[in-house]
């Protein structure tokens, strides 16, 4: 039977870098992919032209049709100041979105990332997804961005060390190409928010579980159902 997923992500491309490979797996399986992104992703570089928004959101339109999403969903929450949303907003617009789709997996960011609206977003997910009775999440896994998780230095704050991964090795072209949508949001190498980083990153992580390219992740929780 199909599973229900979610990825709440901060800013339009954050889905990709976090998680595209392993989206691109779960459509390939038949599961239903909602992606939610929350900040507008552009209010930290100077108040943007109507052209610049309906353009960001045309590139994560595409990034997400190639992934094959069921849904996308763009909120407006102010870029890199979610630290000034209170957080009840933040955690009741994902409630509204648990309770719309009832995803079986949750997808988000890890905690220890230097951008604030990741570590804001994080914090909302967990209280979002209390395990309650009856609540559908049974597993969060929070994954790492290119050119934020890796920066944080040394106890500043938690450190992302992974204990989930997922191979890519057939879906690594597919996301590589979704990332290719957002053409705005790319660096060149060797920055690692660039298509060879974000493909190197892929062959270590899968290296170093023995396959081609994975995705790596933090499980929050996971909840074996009965039978």
């Amino acid at each position: 039977m199909p599973d229900s997923i979610l990825v709440l992500a901060a800013h339009p491309d954050d889905e990709v870098l976090g998680c595209g490979g392993t989206i691109a797996r779960h459509v390939a399986a038949g599961d239903q992919v909602h992606v939610a992104i929350l900040a507008q992703g552009l209010y930290s570089r100077g108040e943007p032209t109507a052209e610049q928004v309906s353009g960001l959101h045309a590139a994560a339109e595409r990034a997400n049709g190639l992934l094959g999403v069921s849904s996308l969903s763009l909120f407006d929450y102010p870029d890199n100041s979610m630290d000034t949303v209170a957080r009840l907003a933040v955690t009741q617009t994902i409630e509204q979105l648990v309770t719309e789709h009832r995803p079986r997996t949750v997808y988000s960011h890890w905690i220890g990332d230097v951008n604030i609206d990741h570590r804001r977003i994080h914090e909302a997910v967990v209280a979002a997804c209390r395990p309650q009775p009856g609540h559908p999440v049974e597993s969060l896994l929070f994954f790492e961005v290119a050119s934020s998780t890796e920066w944080q230095p040394p106890g500043s704050a938690p450190a992302f060390q992974p204990n989930w991964f997922v191979d890519i090795a057939a879906t690594l072209d597919t996301k590589l190409a979704a990332l290719a949508a957002y053409q705005a949001e790319l660096r060149d190498w060797p920055h690692p928010r660039s298509l060879r980083g974000v493909e190197h990153l892929a062959r270590w992580r899968g290296s170093t579980i023995g396959c081609e390219a994975a995705e790596a992740f933090v499980l929050g929780r996971h909840l074996r159902p009965g039978v």
